[in-house]
């Protein structure tokens, strides 16, 4: 037998590795070098990379060659082996483009109420301008007008309360806002209202991008295999695997401890389950991911007694955090302006399955006054058990940018709270507070709770309070309820505060939700107790363009009468339309037809209006949102260019959403060939001078054409050659009616 040089395909386990290898066949013995064998995934340690091995010396691993293919085949155990891990992880979608359509919103909550002495009229309103460019401009805005037997007249007092304009950028995750916003904070930090400009990262414009730490498992696999997950016996994952080391990285969406299985089933049926612990929380950040904001400006004074109350110095506020790996994640604050700086450090950490532990320092002064404050916080949960321990402190005169308005930071804030779930005695729960101001004695407050849901319908709470301090500071609160049927319910509840009793029973039924139907509620109540005896009658309603309530109450003697309204007015896609109150995205659908049936994710919401218009809520920003319409009671001779669209909106925007809708020429064309007989079936009709589709005869020589004109040549292409026929189309045809024309004779196309 003579020497060769051999390139091979090679399979490792079962699995092709995509890689031709040189070898030499010496003797009958195939032969390769250490570096081909690690190139392959075979360990080698300590041997030199030019040193040639024969295969059949390899322990444990057998060899088959393929001479047919030119494939050679190893089967190595898993400890002969120096594999890169596989990760297996869903995979993420990817983010859609956001849209939006200029537009104007306007939300508005009207309220009324009157008594023996006075008569009230509030209204709360929120306007929003959009797609003029990609911010949206936002102001809120109330308004009171009251009149009484101490005014004289109706009196106004209207507050405008935030204005800004905010523009997200979802590929940079970052929000920039200018007017009034929140300052953003930490857990051990404390927020005010600025105006001014702010800028953070903001992953809600990435609804698809998972943060937090997702756990990992890891296995091996000897041979190609399925490999799926569950988490407390529900299936969260599930893939192929080739051989190798994997790890398998998914989000069981779950806080606190799991229990998590990964059943790989080998190529040949064997089955092997490894079982995992792992403690779940959404408070850190994935490793290397960071997230923050700065923000500047002044702050906002009297807030909701004023419209235009502004500090005249300059603040400036900013936050970071960053997950140093998935088990740690830092942070840190920062703010100062006028005499007063502020900063300070803490971290987050996950303690195995033993919970989650936080700490922060800060240090803060205020011209003379300076000191600093200390955070601790411990957090577990078994979803049986669960745990909080926190305490949080300062040390001499601290201070931030608050105190500029006179709110000192609390000396000391501690809590302990305790709970259990016992799925046959309900859920248990037991607290401790404690509250220090500066230079005020401390508050102590303990307590205890408890809830229960017997079967389907019955329910019942208990609530004690305790003011450690005081012991005439005491409040007992215990109800029962029941479900009758849907969305009716009876309740039943006796209240103790201090040395005042109140008893209450109480009926209602419930308004369907914001996104539910049109629906009818009520809600009728008796009260007794130290304070007099009194009720409550109530009626409320909801249809397609907004809620409403009118009721009467009596307390003690004294008789008030309310009546509430809210909704939403969208100028937007040409017309101007109400719906209910509109929190974040929406869109209007044209389709220039009235009564056209409108469904969102297969849900009907509504038909469109005279106008061929209806406004969808509510759309969820960022995210594909699935809107269509329903074509089956279309008139034949209608087309729709689409029926589904998979729509985007902005944060706080809305968009247009058109379906073409057009009136088409079609018919039904009967064609024969020169001798009377029906074209053969399968010949290809195109229509002259028109960019549209061919189509193709059908039996007894019928074609159906949607793109007629008023003159038409069609040019046929048979199994014996072209034909050509030229016809009108009908002057006189009755509405949503398919005409039928011909026979018609197509003739043979003369070549010239």
């Amino acid at each position: 037998m003579f020497d060769q040089v051999l390139y091979l395909q090679v399979t490792l386990n079962q699995t092709d590795t995509g890689q031709i290898e040189r070898f030499e066949l010496r003797g009958g013995r195939l032969q390769t070098s250490v570096q081909t064998l690690r190139t392959i995934g075979f360990r080698m340690e300590g041997r030199a990379p030019e040193e040639v091995v024969s295969l059949d010396a390899l322990p444990g691993v057998a060899v088959r060659y393929q001479f047919d293919v030119q494939r050679l085949s190893f089967d190595a155990p898993l400890s002969a082996l120096k594999l890169d891990t596989a990760v297996l992880k869903p995979q993420q979608e990817t983010a859609p483009q956001a849209s939006s359509s200029p537009g104007v919103l306007l939300n508005y909550d009207l309220y009324a109420n009157r008594d023996a002495d006075q008569t009230n009229l509030t209204a709360t309103t929120e306007l929003r301008v959009f797609g003029i460019g990609d911010g949206v401009l936002s102001n809120t805005s109330v308004m009171r007008l009251y009149e009484g037997r101490d005014t004289d007249g109706w009196r106004a007092e209207p507050v405008r309360l935030d204005t800004n304009w905010r523009l997200d950028l979802p590929e940079k995750a970052l929000t920039l806002q200018l007017g009034d916003f929140y300052s953003d904070a930490l857990d051990w930090t404390r927020s005010v209202r600025m105006a001014g400009i702010q800028i953070g990262r903001n992953y809600g414009l990435q609804p698809y991008r998972v943060t937090t730490p997702l756990p990992a498992f890891l296995g091996e696999a000897a041979v190609p295999s399925q490999v799926e997950l569950y988490v407390d016996g529900l299936r969260q994952y599930s893939g192929q695997v080739a051989a190798g080391p994997f790890q398998l990285s998914t989000l069981p969406g779950i806080n606190g401890t799991g229990n998590a299985q990964v059943v790989v089933t080998d190529a040949f049926g064997q089955v092997r389950t490894l079982n995992f612990s792992f403690y779940g929380t959404q408070q850190l950040l994935a490793k290397g991911l960071s997230e923050g904001g700065l923000g500047f400006g002044v702050l906002r004074e009297d807030y909701g007694l004023r419209s235009f109350s502004y500090g005249s110095t300059l603040v400036g506020t900013g936050t970071y955090r960053y997950g140093v790996s998935d088990g740690f994640t830092i942070e840190g604050h920062a703010e100062g302006g006028g005499n007063v700086s502020n900063a300070g450090a803490g971290g987050l950490w996950l303690l195995g399955g033993a919970g989650l532990l936080s700490a922060s320092y800060a240090h803060g002064r205020q011209g003379r006054d300076e000191g600093g404050q200390t955070a601790l916080e411990y957090t577990w949960n078994n979803r049986t058990f669960n745990l909080a321990l926190g305490t949080q402190r300062t040390h001499g005169r601290y201070r931030d940018i608050g105190s500029l308005q006179g709110s000192i930071p609390v000396s000391a804030s501690d809590h302990v709270i305790f709970g259990v779930a016992v799925p046959s005695f309900g859920s248990f729960s037991a607290s401790y507070v404690r509250l220090t101001n500066d230079g005020e004695p401390s508050t102590r407050y303990g307590g205890l709770f408890w809830s229960q849901t017997f079967g389907r319908d019955w329910s019942a709470n208990l609530s004690v309070n305790q003011n450690l301090d005081d012991a005439a500071d005491r409040s007992i609160y215990l109800s029962a309820s029941v479900a009758l049927d849907g969305l009716r319910r009876a309740s039943v509840s006796a209240q103790r505060n201090g040395d005042s009793n109140t008893q209450v029973i109480e009926a209602s039924k419930a308004i369907p939700g914001d996104g539910g139907p049109n629906g009818l509620g009520w809600r009728v109540q008796a009260r007794t107790g130290d304070g007099g005896s009194g009720g409550l009658a109530e009626l409320g309603w909801q249809n397609d363009v907004g809620r409403y309530a009118l009721g009467a109450a009596n307390q003690g003697g004294d008789t008030y009468g309310y009546a509430s309204t809210s909704g939403s007015l969208v100028w937007m896609g040409g017309g101007l339309l109400a719906a209910r109150s509109i929190d974040n995205g929406f869109g209007v659908v044209s389709t220039g037809r009235p009564n056209t049936p409108v469904r969102l994710e297969n849900r009907l919401v509504g038909q469109t209006n005279d106008d061929g218009l209806l406004l969808v809520t509510p759309l969820q920003p960022w995210q594909r949102n699935r809107v269509s319409i329903d074509t089956l009671d279309l008139p034949a001779d209608q087309r729709v260019d689409a029926v589904e669209r998979q729509v985007t909106p902005r944060a706080g925007a809305g968009l247009k959403i058109p379906f073409s809708i057009t009136q088409v020429r079609a018919a039904t064309v009967v064609l024969r060939d020169a001798s009377g007989k029906p074209l053969a079936v399968g010949s290809t009709v195109t229509l002259v001078g028109t960019d549209g589709p061919s189509t193709v005869v059908g039996y007894d020589g019928e074609t159906y054409l949607d793109t007629l004109q008023l003159k038409n040549r069609l040019q046929v292409t048979t199994p014996s050659g072209r034909c050509v026929v030229a016809f009108d189309y009908p002057a006189q045809v009755a509405p949503a009616q398919i005409p039928r024309i011909g026979p018609l004779t197509c003739a043979p196309e003369i070549s010239r």
